[in-house]
């Protein structure tokens, strides 16, 4: 029996989700992921704050655009903005942000260095999980290149609203020329299913991005594809139960006070590990690949700017 359970042990240590999670351990991912949802809560507040001063303009002009892009980010952080049942920023305030003028330019200069400064510390997590080793690089170029992930990022969440907007309404022109009414259930269903979608190539691409920025080296395809459309994956699970992962800190009485605050370091601590998970994932399916082709253990996936 003993030697039963202990062959058994050893073909669960031995299979990918359990040395995934063995890497992640072994880097100090939990560590690491709640240090990042830290630093994330204000990098969060500063991105948005400079995505809506910087596209606000164009944003503002159209309010079904302007929803959609705050559908997105209610989407994809539960409880970040107010917009009537409570939040931590206010919609209004939001909405008014600008950077006309120089106090405006320069809180957005300093708003968005905070939220380049949250891409400089994914880098070194999403490093670790990958084995590389710490290499000496040119500070301006790293700052640049986060600069460029946070740029993207805005211009993808963007994006990512127009989109759905405009496939929205392209469902809603086909069901109506269909004779299906816009409150049916099937027109719900088919609605959610394609916000659902949109949503996962949104996940796809900013973790591809991220991942091949961050790493700075050439990644194997298919340990990068297995890590992005499995933490792409897991996004979208945390996003559908996001009410029910959030609801805990919100019905507790005593974090009634903090409970906004206290569900967002749960949500971004939750998004952080699922980001470094995937991470460790590609790590591990490298190294595995390299192990196949012959290449010596523990050589890491590389350290190349």
């Amino acid at each position: 029996m003993k030697a039963k359970i202990a062959a058994l042990i050893a073909w669960v240590q031995a299979t990918r989700p359990a040395r995934v999670w063995a890497r992640f351990g072994r880097a100090n991912g939990p560590l690491l992921a709640n240090g990042l949802s830290y630093q994330a809560i204000f990098a969060a507040f500063a991105a948005i704050w400079v995505t809506f001063a910087v596209f606000g303009l164009w944003v503002g002009g159209s309010s079904s655009l302007r929803d959609a892009v705050l559908d997105t980010i209610a989407d994809a952080v539960p409880g970040l903005i107010d917009r009537g049942e409570g939040g931590a920023i206010s919609l209004s305030q939001l909405l008014s942000a600008q950077v006309l003028g120089w106090t405006g330019a320069v809180a957005a200069v300093g708003l968005a260095w905070t939220s380049v400064g949250w891409f400089g510390a994914a880098r070194s997590a999403v490093r670790a999980m990958l084995g590389q080793i710490h290499v000496q690089q040119n500070a301006i170029i790293l700052k640049l290149k986060d600069a460029g992930l946070a740029l993207g990022f805005g211009v993808a969440l963007v994006i990512s609203a127009a989109l759905s907007l405009f496939a929205t309404s392209l469902l809603d022109a086909a069901l109506a020329r269909a004779g299906v009414s816009p409150g049916n259930s099937f027109a719900e269903i088919a609605s959610r299913i394609a916000a659902l979608l949109i949503g996962f190539g949104f996940d796809l691409v900013v973790l591809l991005a991220l991942y091949a920025v961050l790493s700075a080296q050439r990644l194997p395809r298919r340990a990068l594809l297995q890590g992005v459309v499995g933490g792409a994956l897991a996004l979208e699970v945390l996003k559908a139960l996001g009410g029910l992962l959030l609801g805990g800190a919100a019905s507790n009485p005593l974090l009634a006070s903090f409970a906004v605050i206290i569900g967002l370091l749960i949500w971004f601590s939750l998004l952080c590990t699922v980001l470094l998970l995937a991470a460790a994932w590609i790590g591990e399916a490298a190294e595995r690949a390299r192990l196949d082709e012959g290449a010596a253990p523990g050589a890491g996936v590389g350290g190349r700017e």
